[in-house]
């Protein structure tokens, strides 16, 4: 079933885009271009609806869970994902330094972690079950557990405080998943986002190829995205959508870091295509797959570090950069008056209560 109507208002004003042209003529002119900080700026502020964007209270979201295909040998790191998360709360990972030392609140969000991780004031537990079951035996997710984990990142996203959130996944399998995801519902082949780097041996990505090409074959008829998501995903993924699609709805900046977010927001983008307005893109490591899924949203990354860490890092380094951008609209000085920022509440117009009248199958 299709969307009675969209969650998420569409970012484009061609009276602000012409206005905000301006601005950024006259900084240039006054003070000489600044790249790629431009367009940038212009699109937060796009977003915002405004002149001079500002952003509060910065949020990292890691959504953590086990995904049943890593049975097959799948799994993306050594450590359980219940030890990875446990590492990140208590601060003895990098992307948990960065974050403190650039203000960030940082939260894991245990979707469905195979293992118990104990708890911690920045731990928000909202566990469907305890890991998926294996997509090339059978669904990895019930349509009801699906639905539920996308309930609770409504919820989730409803409740976020500030207007900037990060978006990252932490589990085991959970690329391989997100690559049948973005699979099943774009053109891109498998091959080229199973396809980490060189260092995977051929026979290798042979192996995972079939894996993921029997979970395809399986779940033929799940071409639909929530449909998709459920046969073929996760409930990180899964719990990403439903607060993608709150907080895009609330305006907030969506950094979108990873390939199991990029799936999120595949999905995300399916139910309101506006999403993709809101968002801006990060990476964190070098897989080849997430180049092809950065490329299905017509996008790169803001910045290329040569990173080999989490997802969620790339994001954080950029905080001060996306800062900066809007710095350059609202912290610089212009003398010639601009347009007043009351002239776009009329045409800002109220966004309804994104939870309301979405229970049920009444959320697609």
């Amino acid at each position: 079933m299709q969307p009675t109507r969209s969650l998420v208002s569409p970012t484009s004003h061609p009276q602000l885009e012409r206005e905000l042209t301006a601005m950024l003529r006259r900084r240039a002119a006054a003070g000489g271009s600044l790249g790629q900080l431009e367009p940038l700026a212009m699109r937060l502020a796009l977003m915002q609806r405004t002149l001079r964007p500002q952003f509060s209270d910065p949020q990292l979201l890691v959504f953590a869970a086990d995904h049943g295909i890593a049975v097959e040998g799948l799994a993306d790191a050594a450590t359980p994902t219940h030890l990875l998360a446990q590492r990140l709360l208590e601060g003895r990972l990098p992307l948990a330094g960065f974050a403190h030392a650039l203000q960030i609140e940082m939260t894991v969000v245990d979707c469905g972690v195979a293992a118990d991780v104990q708890a911690h004031g920045r731990l928000l537990t909202r566990k469907i079950a305890h890991g998926t079951r294996n997509a090339r035996l059978t669904a990895a997710m019930s349509p009801e557990q699906c639905q539920a984990a996308m309930r609770a990142g409504m919820q989730l996203g409803y409740r976020l405080r500030g207007n900037f959130a990060i978006f990252a996944g932490l589990g085991q399998g959970s690329d391989f998943s997100a690559a049948l995801v973005l699979a099943r519902l774009s053109d891109c082949p498998l091959p080229d986002l199973l396809a980490s780097g060189p260092e995977l041996p051929r026979t290798e990505l042979a192996r995972r190829v079939k894996i993921g090409q029997a979970a395809l074959a399986r779940h033929r008829d799940a071409i639909e995205p929530p449909a998709a998501l459920a046969a073929l995903g996760g409930f990180d993924m899964a719990v990403m959508v439903g607060a993608m699609l709150v907080a895009s709805s609330r305006r907030h900046l969506l950094v979108i870091d990873g390939l199991p977010a990029c799936a999120a927001l595949l999905v995300a983008a399916r139910i309101a295509p506006a999403v993709t307005d809101y968002c801006v893109f990060c990476r964190s490591h070098s897989h080849h797959g997430l180049d092809q899924a950065l490329n299905l949203f017509r996008s790169s990354a803001l910045l290329e570090l040569g990173m080999q860490s989490m997802d969620g890092t790339g994001a954080a380094l950029a905080w001060p950069m996306i800062r900066c951008a809007a710095a350059l609209l609202g912290e610089v000085v212009d003398d010639e008056e601009g347009l007043d920022d009351a002239s776009f509440e009329s045409v800002r117009g109220e966004l309804d209560d994104p939870l309301a009248g979405l229970g049920g199958p009444a959320l697609y």
